[in-house]
């Protein structure tokens, strides 16, 4: 008796789990997801709440089908954004077979993609019967996350599309994912991220959360890391804005060189009056020292009289230059390795010295105060641009060229 209990019980298992996979991972959905990805630039997932109505982007695209296939079951459905970004987004769903299609839209594999115009549909249709090869490293791991539960991805054009003129300055972030969950007024995130596409690294190990307290007045932002290539990387892969440091100020490749590896704080700060919304304050810990910089920052005074600006008389710790009376920026030296660039006004306090650090880097920033300033990218998420905090942090694997692991939170 007791042999056959332990029969049934095994014969259950091999129904259950297998049911259980398909209702979690529906096999449709995998094949479908991993293809689509390749050509998206950005991509989301969303659980529906049958008791909740239908979102917008489902009322916009179904019309009338969109209450009943709403209401129908819980499930996951996708946003996808492909070079089509600007149009607006591809609703992506399951729906039964024999469910008549909606307009601008089309079958694949078990997936239903819903476009916002008939150009867009057309487009997306002839890329889908392109032949792409199968995803591996990186992308697969973010197909596999899209399928699971609430999740983002983006490539490098929706990176671009995103923050705009300020994209040269992730340029470390180019492809990635993150998964997605919540904590009472706080969305919290955790993946990685990669500086060009088509990584075949493993995943890296998760980051931990950093341990911050906000931002207090008049900061804005405050960003930190161990080397200054985080931010210049970017910028300096155009050759014309290198000839043009080297040219006009004097800073050729080595010293754009031992630059880049020096650790940073970099903040924004909020200005009430004068012609500056904020100042931008990069504080840096500079390897070489005081005597070896001296030299350069003698090129770049030269430059900036060319161009109009006049210095401050007298203190030899700091230059301040002004244009008609009206301080546009300088550098002031805190130590034989702290040197302090600001642009707008010369800031009133500094904080404390930067030190050599780990490997991590963070980001905080408060969006709502920035977006009243108008210096927030317009095609920020609106979540983003109302809330009150966010938190980013980066760490790069040991030997993984451009991979780094991401964690942070916003909150609301």
């Amino acid at each position: 008796m007791k042999g056959l209990r332990n029969s049934l019980a095994v014969t259950a298992l091999l129904v259950l789990l297998p049911a259980l996979a398909l209702w979690l991972f529906p096999r449709g959905s995998a094949r479908g997801l991993d293809r689509l990805l390749l050509e998206a630039s950005l991509f989301q997932t969303h659980r529906s709440r049958p008791a909740d109505p239908p979102p917008a982007l489902w009322t916009q695209r179904l019309g009338p089908q969109a209450a009943p296939l709403w209401s129908a079951r819980p499930q996951l459905w996708w946003q996808f954004w492909g070079t089509h970004s600007s149009a607006g987004a591809v609703l992506v769903l399951e729906v039964p077979p024999k469910t008549p299609l909606p307009e601008n839209a089309l079958r694949f594999e078990q997936l239903t993609l819903v476009a916002p115009n008939p150009l867009v549909r057309n487009e997306l249709q002839a890329q889908l019967r392109l032949d792409r090869p199968s995803l591996r490293g990186l992308e697969r791991r973010c197909a596999q996350q899209l399928q699971r539960g609430d999740a983002v991805y983006w490539s490098a054009a929706g990176l671009s599309s995103l923050l705009g003129p300020l994209a040269p300055l992730a340029s470390s972030l180019q492809q990635g994912c993150l998964a997605l969950s919540s904590e009472g007024n706080r969305l919290l995130w955790s993946g990685e991220a990669d500086a060009a596409r088509g990584s075949l690294a493993a995943g890296p190990r998760p980051v931990p959360r950093a341990q911050t307290r906000a931002l207090a007045p008049p900061t804005l932002l405050a960003l930190q890391g161990p080397k200054l290539e985080l931010l210049l990387r970017g910028l300096l892969s155009s050759g014309a804005l290198k000839q043009a440091l080297a040219e006009r100020y004097g800073l050729k490749a080595d010293a754009l060189k031992r630059l880049s590896q020096s650790p940073f704080a970099l903040r924004l700060s909020a200005v009430e009056r004068g012609p500056f919304l904020a100042g931008l304050q990069l504080q840096l810990r500079l390897r070489d020292g005081r005597s070896f910089w001296t030299a350069r920052l003698a090129a770049v005074e030269q430059a900036l009289k060319d161009q109009g600006l006049a210095p401050s008389p007298g203190d030899t710790d700091q230059r301040l230059w002004s244009r008609d009376g009206v301080a546009q920026g300088g550098w002031r030296w805190l130590s034989k390795q702290q040197l302090l660039l600001f642009l707008g006004p010369p800031p009133a306090a500094v904080e404390a010295e930067v030190a050599e650090g780990p490997a991590s880097w963070s980001l905080q920033l408060s969006p709502r105060q920035l977006q009243a300033k108008g210096l927030l990218p317009s095609l920020l998420p609106l979540v983003v641009r109302r809330a009150g905090q966010l938190e980013i942090t980066g760490e790069h694997p040991r030997g993984v060229d451009g991979q780094t692991a991401l964690s942070g939170e916003l909150k609301l």
